[in-house]
């Protein structure tokens, strides 16, 4: 059996970790919460929940898929999984979907899967404009650079647990998502996208509802792409 671990990066979202834990199929052998440094019950709710809570001091999306990912190479290596799904915090995504996510590496034996977050499933005002001009640009630059088919950097997605140890992520904040899919291409990783549902989170975003997290995860995001499209 398909052995699949869920790492959800959570800053803040005490009033909606508990809906997304409840939400994600039991297909999956175990959810993992990293808690970046939040000040409220987020690590209380989604233990009651039922989900492992770690915490990282250090606040960057990128911080908390790493702790996640140090904690699964620590378990005895029978526990690892096959398959790693990452899932905001937030509720914007549809868990019960994490089936659609997985389909095509179950299946077809497909290394890396994007939940894209097409205009048709979202739900009015889930993707603020710069968002959505954000995702327009970095796909389209991968497009040019790399004749990539990546329509999203959406953060609902999964990959095999072997390449993914293999593209030696390090990236500690906002360009986590674009380094992934970056280093996917340059290794050859055969990938696809799913349609996704979103919604309104719960909460304010840390990143698109500030301008300062909207421009640093813009630098981010196009530093990744520049710094892949120079290097041989």
């Amino acid at each position: 059996m398909t052995k699949i671990k869920v790492i959800i990066p959570a800053y803040n979202e005490a009033d909606s970790i508990a809906h997304v834990i409840k939400d994600i199929p039991d297909i999956v052998n175990e959810v993992i919460v990293v808690s970046n440094n939040s000040n409220d019950d987020t690590e209380i709710n989604a233990k009651n929940a039922g989900a492992t809570v770690l915490t990282e001091q250090n606040r960057g999306y990128g911080y908390a898929c790493l702790k996640g990912m140090y904690y699964i190479a620590s378990q005895p290596e029978p526990e690892h999984p096959d398959i790693l799904v990452f899932l905001d915090g937030d509720y914007s995504d549809y868990p019960e979907e994490l089936t659609k996510i997985v389909a095509p590496i179950i299946d077809n034996n497909i290394d890396f899967v994007i939940g894209a977050r097409v205009k048709s499933l979202r739900e009015k005002g889930s993707m603020t404009g710069p968002q959505i001009f954000g995702n327009w640009l970095a796909t389209t630059l991968m497009t040019l650079f790399f004749r990539a088919k990546f329509s999203d950097l959406g953060p609902f997605r999964a990959i095999k647990y072997e390449k993914l140890l293999q593209l030696k992520m390090e990236d500690k904040t906002y360009g986590w998502t674009v380094e992934m899919q970056l280093k996917a291409l340059r290794q050859k990783l055969s990938y696809t996208e799913v349609p996704v549902n979103y919604r309104n989170r719960i909460g304010v975003s840390k990143v698109s509802g500030t301008v300062k997290g909207a421009i640093f995860a813009g630098v981010k995001i196009l530093g990744w792409i520049f710094k892949y499209s120079f290097k041989k």
